[in-house]
């Protein structure tokens, strides 16, 4: 892809799924930024990185993972086109390294938005400082959701809410994952999320396919 059609399809892609961005801006971060594309289970992010800049996520989808001292992954949350990664920004502008891991669930296209550039887009642009604060009020949201569903929620609950928030963010009621994927996001073992997938499957909720679930309620 040379310049000229980068930048162009960063300006669709930003018209897409940032059409809330004022036009002088979507131009700014046109010239200054670069299109990047992630094939499946690409790391994005690593433990000990420092950042260049952030990420605008305009195609596919991007799990984050916080890992403990053995290499074990809990699962935080996932974004898809229109999302930006608060913890990237975060870290960027302080800049600190990175205490999260991350991984493209598929092939996966963002813009990266050079570090550089934050100071000037927050204080020259209105939709680049609301978009900012939004991006970090839902990623904490998020992270609640994620607490509460932990500690008060039974393993089948937690199953059924990752469930509906993966065909929510694919918006899609088929969805590609296998039990092992699952059994990782949500810290459990392999038999047990099979098991209780079998459960709702016989309940009608869902259908299980070969390395795919379709939500059927």
């Amino acid at each position: 892809m040379n310049v000229h059609t980068e930048k162009a399809a960063i300006r669709e892609f930003l018209q897409t799924h940032f059409s809330q961005f004022e036009t002088e801006l979507a131009r700014k971060l046109a010239e200054h930024s670069v299109l990047r594309e992630f094939e499946s289970d690409e790391q994005l992010m690593r433990p000990g990185q420092y950042f260049k800049s952030t990420m605008l996520i305009v195609q596919g989808g991007v799990k984050l993972y916080r890992e403990d001292q053995d290499g074990n992954e809990f699962f935080i949350y996932q974004l898809g086109p229109g999302n930006a990664c608060a913890l990237s920004m975060i870290c960027a502008t302080k800049k600190e390294q990175s205490q999260i891991s991350a991984r493209a669930v598929e092939l996966t296209k963002a813009i990266l938005v050079p570090i550089a550039l934050m100071d000037e887009l927050m204080t020259s642009y209105k939709s680049w400082y609301y978009f900012v604060l939004e991006t970090y009020r839902s990623r904490f949201e998020e992270l609640l959701l994620v607490v509460d569903s932990i500690a008060f929620r039974s393993m089948d609950e937690r199953l059924e809410f990752y469930l509906k928030n993966q065909q929510r963010l694919l918006n899609n009621d088929e969805i590609p994952i296998t039990h092992q994927q699952i059994a990782v996001d949500l810290n459990s073992s392999r038999e047990v999320v099979s098991r209780l997938l079998k459960k709702m499957e016989q309940r009608g909720m869902l259908r299980l396919g070969r390395n795919t679930i379709k939500i059927i309620t």
